[in-house]
């Protein structure tokens, strides 16, 4: 089992910034976050895998960064130069031994 706190959402102009957490219960390998917004269907954001390396989505590629402290099994997702279209649910999740485990999720929610 894998339980997932994830924090760090919020109300945040166009332009502006915000930083989520996400730290597991125990070491993982792939962790990542993936959002929602209402009326669609989930996207990967980012993610980060075991050897560091990372995968972003194109509408994020040099806005956002996810990084990881492994002592603390935690990752991060710094986002910049938010939109309004970056507004949704985001999601934290880790794959530990093949199975997929879900944060309780974190509004983040951009004005214009």
């Amino acid at each position: 089992q894998v339980q997932l706190v994830e924090s760090g959402g919020g109300l945040v102009q166009a332009g502006g910034s915000l930083r989520l957490s996400c730290a597991a219960s125990r070491s993982i390998g792939t962790m990542g976050w993936y959002r929602q917004a209402p009326g669609k269907t989930r996207e990967l954001v980012a993610k980060v895998i075991v050897s560091g390396s990372t995968n972003y989505a194109d509408s994020v590629k040099g806005r956002f960064t996810i990084s990881r402290d492994s002592a603390k099994n935690t990752v991060y997702l710094q986002m910049n130069g938010l939109k309004p279209e970056d507004t949704a649910l985001y999601y934290c999740y880790a794959v530990y031994v093949g199975l997929t485990y879900w944060g309780q999720g974190t509004q983040v929610t951009v004005s214009s």
